[in-house]
């Protein structure tokens, strides 16, 4: 935060207009008379495709460790609750359809899951009961 007084934040020295960031390739800067006016073979080296630093920094893991990245991606995880959700909702739905089909008093009394399937396979047992007599 700044006083009254002050007017800017000190910050560290930066690189004067007449230094580039390239002044540890040879001692030319890019873009100088010396190499003809156009970018220098360090110039271009430096200058690289976004995706391709994390191609390179990816190559070394291994195949666990980059599935585990490609999952912590908010991309991925979005997509991932997606389809939990609707696998969600489907058997939650398969559940609802086995409860209509099965015998309780009051027929309108809730169930949970495993009650649900407990009283499936005793009306189950008992249809093959009344089968076999």
């Amino acid at each position: 935060m700044l006083n009254s007084d002050q007017t800017e934040i000190d910050l560290p020295p930066t690189h004067s207009e007449s230094e580039s960031v390239f002044s540890d390739c040879g001692g030319s800067r890019a873009g100088s008379a010396e190499d003809g006016g156009g970018v220098g073979l360090c110039a271009q080296s430096r200058i690289a495709e976004p995706g391709e630093a994390v191609k390179k920094d990816l190559q070394h893991l291994s195949r666990e460790e980059r599935r585990r990245r490609r999952r912590a991606t908010a991309k991925y995880r979005t997509a991932h609750a997606t389809r939990e959700r609707i696998r969600v909702e489907a058997f939650n739905m398969a559940f609802a359809e086995l409860r209509k089909l099965l015998p309780t008093l009051p027929p309108d009394k809730k169930l949970s899951k495993i009650e649900i399937l407990r009283l499936a396979i005793c009306y189950i047992s008992y249809l093959n009961h009344v089968l076999d007599v």
